[in-house]
């Protein structure tokens, strides 16, 4: 049967935050870490991603800490494609920097979306018995 919504508690408030931020960090890790062992930090900054929000979604039990995580990831890796008045870029216009934006959204919504919805507290019951 569908619960009706109510806003959060406090902790959750707190560590969906914390997810965010979490999120964050691990995109500008991600920029950094690409680039500089081509294709291995590519692998290993998209498995960091994937890990992070699938954790978010099993540790949250709902698909909404993924989603948090993801939003973070998203945000930051954008902010950090445009570039500042003195010219200075992050990301080169190469195959690995497309790979990563592009790998990354992609991965951050199949992992949101796998991740555990939200289920009932009371114990499975079998229909018809």
């Amino acid at each position: 049967m569908a619960q009706p919504l109510r806003p959060p508690s406090a902790a959750r408030a707190g560590a969906y935050l914390g997810l965010f931020v979490l999120g964050a960090v691990v995109g500008v890790a991600g920029a950094l870490v690409q680039p500089a062992w081509f294709p291995g930090g590519l692998l290993l900054a998209l498995a960091g991603e994937a890990g992070l929000v699938l954790g978010a979604s099993r540790v949250m039990r709902a698909r909404a800490g993924g989603a948090v995580v993801a939003a973070g990831w998203t945000l930051v890796v954008i902010l950090l494609t445009a570039s500042r008045p003195e010219g200075d870029f992050l990301f080169a216009a190469g195959a690995g920097s497309y790979l990563f934006l592009l790998g990354g959204i992609a991965v951050a919504v199949i992992c949101a979306t796998l991740g555990a919805g939200r289920q009932p507290d009371a114990e499975p019951a079998r229909l018809g018995k």
